[in-house]
């Protein structure tokens, strides 16, 4: 069985947290509630807490037997072991990343609205390929719109699995999973909750409530 096959369910990403004990609080919550997947993103720290966060990640994660993805950066990917790296649309080609993760990482891929986008991510050997924002989201309030339609055209056409991703909350996630997403993305429905624990656990719920095959 292929990596990829394991993307799905609650895949959570990570906040901008300086504080790793902090963080690592946080993930555990989400990782104890069901997260599937996690992501770490931060786009402002430094190197070495970068470094030192992603190797503390990396470690947590495999306490849950979680996937662990680093946003953007292959060569952090490559120093701690996770499990891939997800590129968005100006962090370089699928074939770069490969050259440095090797055959059996996971690489996925940013293809915001476009169809197109995701059918070249996939012929250039992506292993999962991820749609938004589907709604708005305070992260990134300009990122472009995407429609729900692309999820069931994405699910029958496509031999990976789809992430969505953008302001999705326990509420309008269900729609998502209905129409086809194999991952729900969340950044501040979960992360911003009194009960992170609490929320992962929702999140997860919706994809034991049944979703086409």
């Amino acid at each position: 069985m292929k990596q990829q096959q394991t993307i799905g369910g609650l895949y959570a990403v990570t906040p901008d947290i300086t504080d790793t004990d902090e963080l690592l609080r946080c993930v555990r919550a989400a990782l104890q509630g069901g997260a599937r997947v996690l992501q770490y993103r931060n786009k402002s720290a430094a190197a070495a807490l970068r470094l030192q966060q992603a190797q503390a990640l990396r470690r947590l994660t495999r306490e849950f037997n979680a996937k662990f993805i680093v946003n953007d950066d292959a060569q952090l990917a490559a120093q701690v072991d996770a499990d891939g790296v997800h590129l968005g649309g100006e962090d370089g080609s699928v074939a770069a990343a490969r050259a440095v993760l090797g055959a059996a990482k996971i690489i996925g891929v940013s293809c915001y609205n476009r169809a197109s986008l995701a059918q070249e991510a996939v012929r250039q050997g992506a292993d999962y390929v991820a749609f938004g924002a589907f709604f708005s989201s305070s992260v990134k309030p300009e990122a472009v719109q995407a429609d729900v339609q692309l999820l069931q055209t994405a699910r029958r056409e496509l031999k990976v699995p789809v992430v969505a991703i953008g302001g999705i909350t326990q509420q309008n996630g269900a729609a998502l999973v209905e129409a086809g997403a194999d991952a729900l993305a969340v950044i501040s429905a979960l992360w911003n909750a009194p009960d992170i624990k609490a929320s992962a656990q929702e999140f997860s719920n919706l994809f034991r409530q049944g979703k086409p095959v």
